[in-house]
């Protein structure tokens, strides 16, 4: 299975400024994700950023780099961009790890990538594993997603879904338990079709999109379906904050 790995990343994060430049163990947080990317099948691993900055760090290390335009919207137009920039075929299918996951798993990679492979009525791949708490569940910073019967995504959303009626009369809070079979959170790994990827920006914001502030509803919104992996393992932990920094390096 032939695909590419891009790395959106750019320098003006709001929580954590120079993100991609932060230290791991004394190397860059962007080159650390590149690392554990290329220890997947992916043909290429490439870096799509917004600042000359993380093109010299990535060149020191040994990781290709593409510059891209500083005023992109959100990381699916900076990789839109990229596989313009590198004449990705229609049908080639590109891997969007995200540029704060310096703990991604090598295999979820792979995962994500197959089933655009397996699953050719999708234009976009993701991936989702069981919840494990009520607080989890009921956090709205922890995105959950409903399948049918094929793992297709039926609808993604920051409220606790599916609801269970009986379970939840007294109030989330006061449950017993997570309903069975467990709820899933989905993770922020997406493979898309080179074709449906450079025409998403393109497309019309849809109104759940802005509710929820979840670009994927965008795609389902316009009615792309969107296959998705459950893993039993849950992903090591991304980087937001500077809490989520010393967090990872702890783990390092």
């Amino acid at each position: 299975m032939g695909f590419t790995v891009i790395i959106p990343a750019r320098m003006a994060s709001s929580r954590l400024p120079g993100k991609p430049l932060a230290d791991l163990r004394g190397v860059p947080m962007v080159v650390r994700v590149a690392q554990r990317a290329l220890r997947s099948s992916a043909a290429r691993v490439i870096v799509a950023c917004d600042s000359p900055e993380i093109i010299t760090a990535c060149e020191q290390h040994g990781i290709t780099a593409l510059l891209t335009r500083n005023d992109h919207a959100s990381g699916s137009d900076r990789l839109a961009e990229a596989c313009t920039l590198l004449g990705l075929p229609d049908d080639h299918i590109v891997v969007n790890v995200q540029g704060d996951e310096p703990l991604i798993g090598p295999g979820l990679i792979d995962a994500v990538a197959l089933l655009l492979q397996n699953q050719p009525a999708a234009s976009m791949g993701t991936a989702a594993h069981a919840i494990e708490s009520i607080a989890e569940f009921a956090n709205p910073n922890v995105v959950k997603v409903v399948l049918d019967a094929h793992h297709m995504a039926l609808y993604f959303s920051r409220a606790p879904i599916s609801w269970w009626r009986d379970g939840f009369a007294d109030g989330i809070v006061h449950a017993p338990s997570l309903p069975q079979p467990r709820p899933l959170r989905h993770v922020g790994i997406y493979s898309y079709r080179a074709s449906f990827l450079r025409a998403f920006p393109s497309l019309k914001q849809a109104p759940i999109e802005i509710t929820e502030a979840l670009e994927q509803l965008r795609a389902q919104w316009h009615g792309y379906r969107i296959a998705v992996h459950v893993t039993d393992e849950a992903p090591g932990p991304g980087v937001d904050t500077p809490q989520d920094l010393e967090r990872v390096r702890g783990l390092l």
